[in-house]
């Protein structure tokens, strides 16, 4: 799956909002992103399989937390590329 795949859902944009502000664990991304388990471990998981974000297990808590910036770059005519990077933090 390439950036822009990645980027481009709404539920993974939040998720990736949320995680820039502070880790959290999966309860506390589910509930602040509005989404039911199933959907929050498909996203999680995508994001982590790609190396964007990492987790960690405390006791009974799994907790994410956000490995790369995530910069977007759109230009506009003559050159129209879009362009999408994750940098180490």
């Amino acid at each position: 799956m390439d950036g822009l795949d990645i980027l481009g859902s709404k539920t993974r944009l939040k998720i990736l909002h949320l995680l820039s502000e502070r880790e959290m664990y999966v309860s506390e991304l589910m509930e602040k992103a509005g989404m039911d388990g199933k959907t929050a471990k498909h996203h999680l998981n995508l994001l982590e399989n790609a190396g964007i974000i990492s987790s960690e297990t405390r006791g009974r808590r799994k907790y994410y937390n956000l490995d790369k910036e995530v910069l977007l770059r759109i230009s506009p005519s003559p050159n129209r590329r879009y362009v999408v990077q994750f940098q180490d933090i």
